[in-house]
């Protein structure tokens, strides 16, 4: 008997030493096996004023809030793939995530530029309305989900300036036969003014505008282009511009990558850029300010505003180029519905809103 309940002991005491084991040896669910690392590729110089920066506060706030769980490492622009690359660096896998500007992808789709800014569109303000609560975002989800990607708004710098000229414009004719930086739907415009449109990636525009290679650029506004300090080379600067009045940034997700993360790490994901969206404006707005008065008092930059023939006919030119959009196929043509009706409402609110208060003030 004795012997029967010694080995009823070693059995119970096995079956525990078993269970022991077990417990020790079974591979625990969230640390091990649930922290992903993303990288993030850009179309902005490394720690770049504003543009670059807020791309990095996203990296790292998304790794912060997840603590640990999603880490995300950023490539600035040629560090891992070349600016202009970013898009499809994303699409095909060889990143997770990008912070870059819509309107640089208008060959891979017409309707991009919508979601980032069109001559003679919305204000910063009214693009952030219009994509939270427009319907904006879910006609965005249609449209990068052709190319497996999610979009989310993630910055802006607000209505940009007109840009760096060597020589006065006095008229619409000096915009004839000038070589200018410029993208997305402005690029048209200046063709359509006899001018010559150059797309360059932010990195390239100075040396491009030393060598020649280009008379004219814009950029962003006077915080990033003193920092660029094109007033070295260009001593008349423009504003403000026709052609980016919002400059809404995002940041494009590879979709397989994202769907493949918990719900918690996607809303972390999208609250991190949500953050910067607002964040980033704020942060222009008071540097744009500060640096402006940098430029005219301590380098002597003489800015301008466009005379009003140039205005007009920029303004025409940009309404038939954005109407032009809509026949690119069905898709572009709901985004562009949807959009214009959403501009104008947005244009009859402005005389009793924002548009009317600036006007008072300035009595």
């Amino acid at each position: 008997m004795p012997q029967k309940i010694l080995d009823r002991r070693s059995i119970i005491k096995g079956a525990a030493l078993g269970a022991t084991t077990a417990v020790a040896t079974f591979p625990t669910p969230a640390i091990s096996q649930g922290t992903f690392r993303w990288k993030m590729v850009t179309t902005w110089p490394k720690n770049f004023p504003g543009l670059g920066t807020g791309a990095q506060r996203i990296a790292d706030t998304i790794t912060e809030m997840s603590e640990g769980r999603l880490t995300v490492k950023l490539y600035a622009a040629g560090e891992l793939v070349p600016a202009f690359e970013a898009f499809d660096a994303v699409r095909e896998g060889k990143a997770e995530m990008t912070h870059d500007a819509a309107y640089y992808w208008v060959a891979k789709h017409k309707a991009f530029p919508f979601y980032c800014t069109v001559p003679g569109g919305l204000t910063v303000q009214e693009h952030n309305a219009w994509v939270y609560y427009g319907g904006g975002q879910e006609l965005w989800d249609e449209l990068c989900g052709d190319f497996g990607l999610r979009a989310f708004l993630a910055g802006g710098s607000g209505i940009q300036m007109g840009g760096w000229f060597q020589k006065e414009i006095l008229s619409a004719e000096d915009i004839k036969g000038i070589k200018m930086r410029i993208p997305g739907f402005g690029a048209e415009v200046i063709n359509r003014m006899g001018g010559t449109a150059v797309n360059l990636p932010g990195g390239e525009i100075m040396p491009a505008l030393q060598s020649g290679v280009i008379d004219a650029t814009e950029w962003v506004g006077p915080w990033n282009d003193l920092a660029f300090g094109f007033y070295k080379i260009a001593k008349y600067y423009y504003g403000p511009g026709f052609h980016e009045p919002s400059s809404a940034l995002e940041c494009l997700v590879n979709l397989e990558a994202y769907n493949a993360l918990p719900k918690d790490l996607q809303s972390i994901v999208r609250y991190a850029c949500k953050a910067e969206n607002v964040g980033m404006v704020s942060e222009f707005t008071a540097r744009n300010s500060a640096s402006q008065t940098v430029l005219v008092h301590d380098h002597g930059v003489q800015i301008r505003h466009f005379p009003d023939d140039v205005v007009k006919i920029a303004f025409s030119i940009a309404g038939d180029v954005v109407a032009e959009t809509a026949g690119f196929d069905s898709l572009a043509k709901k985004i562009h519905e949807n959009w214009s009706h959403f501009r104008g409402e947005a244009m009859a609110r402005g005389p009793f809103a924002e548009q009317g208060y600036m006007n008072n003030r300035a009595l």
